[in-house]
């Protein structure tokens, strides 16, 4: 059965990858700032783009007022969009520290509070947030970025409880290292991408979860390079 997707940061990686594999059945719309790169993204895969800034909400609202009354609701969101930072704490930006907690949480947090009012009309829908293995764990010079993952993992873990009772499931996924443009888009060099993720890959299990019976209790799922 045909269902409304929403997917945040669709224009490229992750986002974009699984946008590719769930346009053929479904209604995809893709949520990003950048409109040459979403108009791009969305003629190539036949789907729906939205230009919307998460971390504003009035644009949050009127984004997906428009979808509800383009396509009369809302199935399933995806939290994809995200950005990266680095470095030790004293030597951070405090202008990219706010920028990457209003993407990374607050732009998560205004996507689903108001896609929750379409959902709750119906008692139905899907929401999964891509956190990362950072959101579980701890590594050095990653403070602000793993705090705001941490932040979302906690999110998450609170939607699940209030959302108990309803046909409104909530899932984490906590991949790590992809091959995406996260750290080109931050300024950041890597030399250890042989070891990422393919976010087809990925966006394949997505797909596949996505799949299964909504009342299957399936609430984290974390991946992982075996070499990584």
């Amino acid at each position: 059965m045909s269902k409304v997707v929403v997917i945040t940061g669709g224009g490229e990686g992750l986002g974009k990858a699984i946008a590719k594999r769930l346009t053929g059945g479904n209604k995809v719309i893709i949520v990003g700032i950048k409109p040459e790169v979403m108009e791009a993204a969305a003629k190539e895969l036949g789907c729906t783009a939205k230009i919307c800034d998460i971390t504003k909400v009035d644009q949050v609202k009127k984004t997906l007022e428009e979808i509800e009354s383009e396509f009369g609701q809302i199935d399933l969101l995806i939290n994809n969009a995200g950005i990266w930072i680095q470095g030790l704490l004293e030597d951070s930006d405090d202008t990219r520290a706010r920028e990457v907690f209003e993407v990374n949480c607050l732009g998560t947090i205004y996507m689903t509070k108001y896609a929750l009012v379409n959902m709750k009309r119906k008692n139905e829908g899907t929401i999964m947030n891509i956190i990362s293995g950072a959101g579980v764990m701890a590594k050095p010079e990653r403070s602000v970025y793993n705090a705001s993952k941490w932040a979302m993992t906690g999110f998450t873990k609170c939607m699940q409880e209030e959302l108990k009772g309803t046909n409104i499931r909530v899932m984490g996924f906590y991949p790590s290292l992809m091959k995406t443009n996260l750290f080109k888009n931050a300024g950041i060099k890597r030399d250890d991408y042989e070891k990422a993720l393919d976010p087809d890959e990925l966006a394949k299990t997505i797909e596949f979860i996505l799949s299964l019976d909504p009342t299957t209790s399936l609430t984290e799922v974390g991946i992982r390079n075996i070499n990584y």
